[in-house]
Parts: structure tokens; C-alpha cells; sequence
């Protein structure tokens, strides 16, 4: 059983919408602001079309589908398993229950105490907004923890835009609860492989993503 923290915090409710510029969140101010995924995707743009004219539309969106698929259940799965649900795996595709039982691995023997889960967070000094993967003790430390899904083992300098992406989480929820936050977590699952984790001091990639904000527009 994954223990879950009573910590009294509460977080404001924001609202998601998709726009055609990406998705947008609304804050109870008023105020509009991108998604971490938006502003970090629009720096790949480049490299997605690059990829995708070099195997084609066809196996693109193919490849594509499949990776949207696993990425949401991997994410559903893990919610589940976390908030101690007894259906957790229930009517889930094999080889997507193949996919987080590696993750599993990892969750068992170094994440516990819960505090959050697919929460909203936004920060009005970066103006920006998400939904973080979860919030917990990794290793004993609270941290950001991101769940990943890829098809080939990952080395740590080819994610940055993961630590930049978990590190404005770590910013957004210490500057809506005044709680720091202590180490970000990437935790992968990979095909054919053992599931990879990464770990970063939070703070390390907050100049890099002030960097990408500020070139991104309003």
C-alpha cells in the first residue's frame, strides 16, 4: 500500500482548454497561460517535421498513435496503482501493463508518501501552467516525478526538456504552497528494456527554462 500524506495544502483550480496555439490554462485571476508542453514543444517542431518526412506520414502517425496510446495508459495505470485502487490493472492491454509492471519495479522501492496527483499547477512569474505526473517521496526526498514511456533506453543529456519540464513544476508548486521542493524524478519505461530513472537537484534547469518562456511569446 502507497501511503498518502495529510498535508492540509490546497492548490487553486485552474482550467485547460485546447486552443490552436497548444493548450492553454486559465488561472482564477483571469489570466491565460501556455502549457510547459506547448512552450518546450514548439522548440522540436523542427526535428518532429525533419523525422516525420524521413519515414513518412504514414509510419509517423503510426508510430505516433502508438506512443500516445501507451503514454496515456502507462499514466493511468500508474495513478491507479498509486492511489491503491484493487481494479488498478483491471481490462488493460498486456503490453501496456507490460510497460508500467517495469515501472512498478522502481515505484515499489523508491516512491512513497503521496501528496499529489495529475494536478494543475500554474506560476505567474514564469506564466506558465501544467499537469504534473505526481508529487511524492522519491528516495526519501519530496520530488517532482514525471513518468516517461520510450522505445529505446535514454541517456541524461538527451532529456533536458524533461528536467526543464519537472523543474517548473517543482517552481509552480513552491510558489503556490511555499512547500520546496527537493529532487526531480524521471522515471521511464522502455521497450524490451529495464525501466530508467534520472534524478536532478530542481533548480538546476529554471535558467534554461526562463530562457525558453521569455522566446516564446506571450
Amino acid at each position: 500500500m502507497i501511503n498518502h500524506v495529510e498535508h492540509g495544502l490546497t492548490i487553486p483550480k485552474i482550467k485547460r482548454e485546447t486552443t490552436e496555439s497548444g493548450r492553454r490554462y486559465f488561472t482564477p485571476e483571469g489570466k491565460a497561460y501556455p502549457s510547459i508542453t506547448t512552450v518546450l514543444g514548439a522548440g522540436s517542431k523542427q526535428g518532429i517535421m525533419e523525422w516525420r518526412a524521413r519515414v513518412g506520414a504514414e509510419e509517423a502517425n503510426r508510430i505516433s498513435a502508438f506512443a500516445s496510446k501507451r503514454g496515456t495508459a502507462v499514466h493511468t495505470l500508474a495513478e491507479n496503482y498509486l492511489n491503491n485502487d484493487p481494479d488498478w490493472k483491471k481490462g488493460v492491454m498486456p503490453h501496456h501493463l507490460g510497460s508500467f509492471l517495469d515501472l512498478k519495479e522502481i515505484i515499489d522501492a523508491r516512491l512513497d508518501n503521496v501528496w499529489f496527483q495529475e494536478e494543475f499547477l500554474y506560476s505567474d512569474k514564469l506564466r506558465l501552467a501544467g499537469q504534473v505526473d505526481c508529487i511524492a517521496e522519491f528516495d526519501g526526498k519530496l520530488s517532482v516525478i514525471d513518468f516517461k514511456t520510450s522505445s529505446k533506453p535514454k541517456k541524461e543529456e538527451w532529456i533536458e526538456n524533461y528536467f526543464i519540464q519537472a523543474s517548473f513544476y517543482a517552481a509552480a508548486f513552491y510558489e503556490r504552497t511555499g512547500v520546496p521542493i527537493k529532487q526531480i524524478a524521471i522515471l521511464i519505461t522502455v521497450d524490451g528494456h529495464e525501466a530508467q530513472s534520472f534524478t536532478a537537484e530542481p533548480y538546476h534547469y529554471l535558467p534554461k527554462l526562463i530562457e525558453i518562456r521569455n522566446s516564446y511569446g506571450p
